[in-house]
């Protein structure tokens, strides 16, 4: 007959094995995403680039400095798009192995928040690419003296637009975040309609650090932050009703 003291470290070793087999498949699923886009890499390099080469004058062009740029950048990008490929096969092994770890009603409440989370980051990052970044190099152009040629170097570039991507798609989960600090009792949807003020003078701050130094830019990322807010509280007041009716 075993005691606590022998189920223990089965129990640990079993968690262990599950989570080993969980990042094996996690890593393979990445690495053939990965070795799928690679083909594809100067392509895609090419597409990432239309925002800026379509702002440029003509005769200007992006330019590789290092020597190996041009063989390694475009491999960095099909990296981070396999990344941004595979994320929710990602996110689906780390909620199975989180999951049975969870009463029913947080799994309820997990599934469609981690959905929205997905969908929320994806949409920041089209947002990025489709709106601000045509408009800040528009903006980066104009400004450029008079005699000086804009050929910015690729893997700056690079580094440059996944910093936005990554910069936007964290912003746009500003429902998420609101949504969690309601279900974890943090604060109550009354309490941030209150902070309402220093909530946008906050996103106007953020604005101003993660955008390129123009107004354009930086009100396109405070607006679609404060309508998310906005969105947030109406979410966090239907969380809130039924918490507030089962309560005794």
């Amino acid at each position: 007959m075993s005691s606590d003291d022998d189920l223990l470290p089965s129990s640990l070793i079993g968690h262990l094995l599950e989570l080993r087999a969980r990042l094996l498949r996690a890593v393979v699923v990445l690495l053939l995403a990965f070795f799928a886009l690679l083909p594809f890499a100067n392509r895609l390099y090419s597409w990432l680039a239309k925002p800026l080469l379509s702002a440029l004058p003509a005769g200007a062009h992006l330019v590789a400095i290092e020597v190996a740029s041009p063989f390694f950048t475009p491999v960095k990008l099909a990296f981070f798009a396999a990344l941004m490929l595979a994320m929710p096969y990602l996110l689906y092994q780390a909620w199975a192995f989180v999951a049975p770890g969870l009463y029913r009603h947080e799994k309820r409440m997990a599934r469609p928040l981690l959905a929205a989370a997905v969908a929320l980051f994806y949409l920041g990052c089209a947002f990025a690419y489709f709106l601000v970044l045509p408009m800040a190099f528009a903006f980066l152009n104009r400004v450029t003296p008079v005699g000086v040629t804009m050929m910015t170097d690729i893997s700056h570039y690079l580094d440059f637009v996944l910093v936005m991507f990554v910069a936007f798609g964290a912003s746009f989960e500003v429902p998420v975040a609101v949504v969690i600090l309601v279900l974890l009792g943090l604060v109550t949807p009354a309490q941030l309609v209150q902070a309402r003020g220093y909530v946008i003078v906050g996103i106007f701050v953020v604005a101003a650090v993660l955008t390129p130094p123009d107004a354009i830019s930086q009100l396109m990322l405070a607006i679609p932050m404060m309508v998310l807010y906005e969105l947030g509280l109406v979410a966090a007041r239907l969380v809130a009703r039924p918490k507030a009716a089962a309560a005794p």
